[in-house]
């Protein structure tokens, strides 16, 4: 299944002591396709396979946590010269607060499951913790 990520108001380039902030989606322990912090919207498309049973699970490099517990890292940091990247807060796309409804029209063919959040959270600065609606919405887009 693709899921899209489309993040809105991000929080701008700097925040407290950090200078260059960057966000990523991360895969297994890497943070990949940064977007700056100023940007107007950030979209992230990647791939996680949907387990069916009595109970939805998903799996995958993009995929983290324990089985009924799982979850999509936003991983912020600061990018520096070297382009290296440094993580200083991670947001939590909580998976197991998608109505399975959704995750199962997002199954069809020619669908995607699409995750709509702003970016900037309650202090200001980067959105991080683990993320549930309100704060997040997700629904299924493009079902044939």
């Amino acid at each position: 299944m693709i899921v899209e990520i489309r993040g809105a108001n991000l929080p701008g380039r700097r925040f407290c002591d950090y200078d260059n902030v960057h966000v990523g989606v991360q895969r297994k322990a890497e943070v990949v396709d940064l977007v700056p912090g100023d940007a107007d919207s950030a979209v992230w498309e990647l791939e996680v396979t949907v387990k069916n049973g009595p109970h939805v699970d998903f799996a995958g490099p993009y995929v983290h946590g324990k089985k009924g517990d799982r979850f999509l890292y936003l991983s912020w940091g600061t990018v520096g010269g070297d382009a290296g990247f440094e993580m200083f807060r991670r947001a939590k796309l909580m998976l197991a607060a998608i109505d399975p409804a959704v995750v199962s029209s997002a199954g069809k063919p020619g669908a995607r499951l699409v995750c709509r959040l702003g970016l900037t959270g309650g202090d200001g600065g980067p959105r991080c913790a683990a993320v549930r609606p309100p704060h997040v919405h997700w629904s299924a887009s493009g079902s044939a």
